[in-house]
């Protein structure tokens, strides 16, 4: 099989030769420029040969559209630092406005997209927050921090206008939209579509998240619904698994081994999706190679090696140890 053919039939629930694999995660010092995070992606994609690439952007170019300004960390293991974020009262929302496809930091990645398509054949996905999680990062808040004890500005936000709230999710999600189908016409196969920890019952409630959340997502959804491989994160513990389980998408990824998520089995039995991932994050973030082999044979024994993508639940560190990856494909073949 090609790797689209075994992309395809993975996605379709069929046998295939050899189970799917893919991993991904940040290259902080090179994914400032379309080049350079086209370079990034490419490098490791080929170094391993994996099936499919989930191209993996800096989170901040979403903000950045928009006008958020961030400085670099320098360091290959460390984040960007927000400097500055477009939404600082309620009524900044009101500045939020459509923007055109390849704005600013948005014609950047397309840019990426295009670099990439040239120079591999393999099915790849661009990363798209969702309408949520993009206010989100507008009001400055980085929703990787928040949790339920101190709930990020936006939820205030969202409880004292909600009317200026729609609005501005609106606003996003019309951008987005046009932005992801020109991702389409560059080349990428599908969406990355990720709602961090907005889904996740730490953060949120579901109530909150069906007036704020899911109407939006599903707007930014069916733009894109004629892609082969769309793709939904759901990113955290405890995360509203059943209330997104219905989107369309043609498979889902998050991390089976936090606290009040399903198991793949239990996501087989809910959801009619390929699943992905297998592979815990704690455990390729160290140095037992041995590990990240016994989870993928529990993943196969879990599926029966159908309607399964093997991966992480999430982006691996940079400090992840080529050897852990190696050992992941070893065990796959």
């Amino acid at each position: 099989m090609t790797k689209a053919e075994r992309v395809g039939a993975a996605l379709r629930g069929e046998l295939v030769d050899r189970v799917p694999m893919s991993f991904w995660g940040h290259d902080w010092m090179r994914e400032w420029s379309a080049e350079g995070l086209a370079e990034a992606m490419l490098e490791r994609h080929v170094k391993f040969d994996w099936d499919w690439m989930k191209l993996n952007p800096r989170a901040c170019y979403h903000s950045q559209a928009w006008g958020g300004v961030y400085r670099p960390s320098g360091s290959p293991y460390e984040p960007p630092t927000l400097v500055d974020h477009p939404v600082k009262n309620v009524a900044d929302l009101d500045r939020v406005e459509v923007l055109d496809a390849d704005h600013g930091a948005l014609g950047e990645q397309l840019q990426a997209i295009s670099l990439i398509r040239q120079r591999i054949d393999s099915p790849f996905v661009q990363t798209v927050f969702s309408p949520m999680a993009v206010l989100g990062l507008l009001v400055g808040i980085d929703s990787s921090r928040p949790t339920a004890e101190h709930p990020p500005l936006l939820l205030k936000y969202l409880k004292t206008d909600p009317a200026r709230a729609h609005r501005a999710l609106q606003a996003i999600t019309d951008t987005l939209a046009k932005y992801a189908a020109e991702c389409l016409r560059r080349g990428a196969n599908g969406i990355f579509f990720a709602p961090l920890k907005w889904s996740s019952l730490n953060l949120v409630d579901e109530a909150i998240y069906r007036e704020f959340g899911r109407p939006y997502d599903l707007q930014f959804l069916a733009a894109v619904r004629g892609a082969e491989f769309n793709i939904l994160h759901i990113c955290d513990r405890n995360i509203m698994f059943d209330l997104l389980a219905d989107y369309p998408v043609h498979a889902v990824n998050w991390d089976i081994h936090m606290p009040g998520n399903p198991t793949l089995a239990e996501a087989l039995k809910r959801t009619g999706k390929t699943v992905m991932g297998g592979v815990n994050l704690d455990t390729t973030l160290g140095d037992r190679p041995g590990a990240v082999a016994e989870e993928i044979r529990a993943a196969m024994a879990a599926t029966g090696g159908r309607r399964i993508m093997l991966t992480a639940g999430c982006a691996i560190s940079p400090k992840v140890p080529d050897a852990n990856l190696w050992a992941a494909k070893k065990a796959l073949d």
